[in-house]
């Protein structure tokens, strides 16, 4: 559906520079200033970090329009995470992107899931019964670390067909300390911490590779690895190194917002503990009124906390966004987490409601309205498994442990995710 000719909008509205000058004073983080921005001029306005404007999307239509509608005019030029990522189908651009994503599209539809519904199952199964030791013991446990400890056994065991050993645990931690520390990198130079993280992660990386080569396939039968060692047996591009890339691609996005997300919901029931019994009063186990009220629950947390909190895109070509006229040249954030928060679409949006998500008529219909995961092309393959991995978990936990923290954190993080600041130590009873 083309936009009508640029010439036909309006210029985006632009804060001026006390604005930001006043953010700067308070040293306040970007998401501060996207919030003063929007609550100023709207959903879809200008603000300036150096000399050229960058525009703020946080209007649904105006989102669908530049990640839905027109993803060939606001593109993707990398990722912030391509120091680790490298060239797998996150960061990836163009006919690369477009490629790497048809290798990887049936694994993530509704049969190609079924293959790792077991492999899920298994890993709920073992975080449920690291659960019911700490239960029996009192023992005082990290629950983002047990959120993180169960998406990554999840994807491993998807991936390699091999449940997590201790080893591959150890050395993928580096993943998570790579992730927090990109932020506050140069440009192009990881340090000497970062860079031995890096190697740590290539290392696991590559023996997987190794061994999925030499056939040796884990109990579980081959594994998403499998189905890229076979696209590297069509496309000369699959070499060792973007075999890598797509392995620690795969990694990161199959368990990093999925730990985090999980982590957020157990902190909102610990608020809110009506909802976490509003939920277990929905049908019996394994109900799909059960399972519908635990994934409520889990959409709830993303609205308020989304996967993707921030998308940013370029603008190649002169185009409109609600009206407003975007040259061709500027840098466009796509926000979902303020989305999330328009008072008009979500009424009472910093409250945690799960029934928006299972009462008709709660949610807004705007399809650019609900976006934790991204929309259009771009949008994350893995959100079908994410949905399913977290609501395994919960199916296993909610009913039989409810976590006492001892504190929670004050804070939120905004990086590559948004995450909570600080640890979540907490016993069961």
């Amino acid at each position: 559906m083309p936009s009508p000719p640029a010439g036909d909008g309006v210029p985006v509205p632009e804060a001026g520079p006390a604005l930001v000058a006043s953010w700067r004073a308070d040293g306040g983080e970007l998401v501060d200033l996207l919030t003063r921005t929007r609550e100023l001029l709207g959903g879809v306005a200008a603000f300036r970090l150096g000399p050229d404007p960058t525009v703020l999307v946080t209007d649904p239509r105006a989102a669908q329009q530049v990640l839905a509608l027109h993803p060939d005019r606001y593109v993707k030029r990398s990722h912030r995470a391509r120091l680790l990522v490298g060239d797998g189908v996150l960061a990836a651009t163009g006919d690369a992107w477009r490629r790497q994503r048809r290798v990887l599209q049936g694994q993530f539809t509704g049969k190609g899931m079924r293959r790792y519904e077991d492999r899920i199952e298994a890993a709920a199964r073992t975080a449920a019964g690291r659960w019911a030791a700490y239960a029996r013991t009192g023992e005082e446990f990290d629950l983002g670390d047990e959120m993180r400890r169960f998406a990554l056994d999840t994807i491993w065991r998807s991936l390699t067909g091999h449940p997590l050993d201790p080893h591959t645990e150890r050395e993928l931690a580096a993943v998570s300390a790579v992730m927090g520390a990109l932020p506050t990198l140069p440009a192009g130079a990881p340090g000497a911490a970062v860079a031995a993280e890096l190697a740590r992660i290539d290392a696991v990386a590559r023996h997987a590779i190794g061994a999925a080569r030499r056939g040796e396939a884990g109990p579980d039968g081959p594994g998403l690895l499998h189905v890229l060692l076979d696209a590297a047996g069509e496309y000369a591009e699959y070499t060792d190194d973007l075999l890598r890339d797509e392995l620690v691609t795969l990694l990161v996005a199959g368990h990093e917002t999925t730990a985090t997300t999980l982590t957020w919901l157990y902190l909102l029931l610990d608020r809110h503990p009506e909802a976490r019994e509003e939920a277990l009063a929905a049908g019996g186990e394994g109900t799909p009124e059960r399972r519908q009220a635990l994934g409520a629950l889990v959409h709830e947390a993303l609205r308020l906390y989304p996967a993707a909190w921030i998308l940013p895109r370029h603008a190649v070509e002169d185009g409109l966004l609600a009206g407003h006229t975007v040259p061709a040249g500027t840098d466009v954030l796509v926000c979902p987490y303020l989305i999330h928060r328009v008072p008009e679409l979500w009424p009472d949006p910093e409250r945690f409601d799960p029934a928006r998500f299972t009462t008709p008529g709660r949610r807004p219909s705007e399809p650019g309205s609900h976006l934790p995961f991204g929309i259009g092309p771009r949008a994350c393959l893995g959100l079908q498994f994410a949905l399913r991995e977290a609501t395994a978990l919960l199916e296993h936990l909610l009913p039989a442990h409810r976590p006492r923290f001892r504190a929670t954190p004050a804070g939120t993080v905004f990086g590559i995710t948004v995450r909570p600041d600080g640890p979540t130590l907490a016993t069961l009873g």
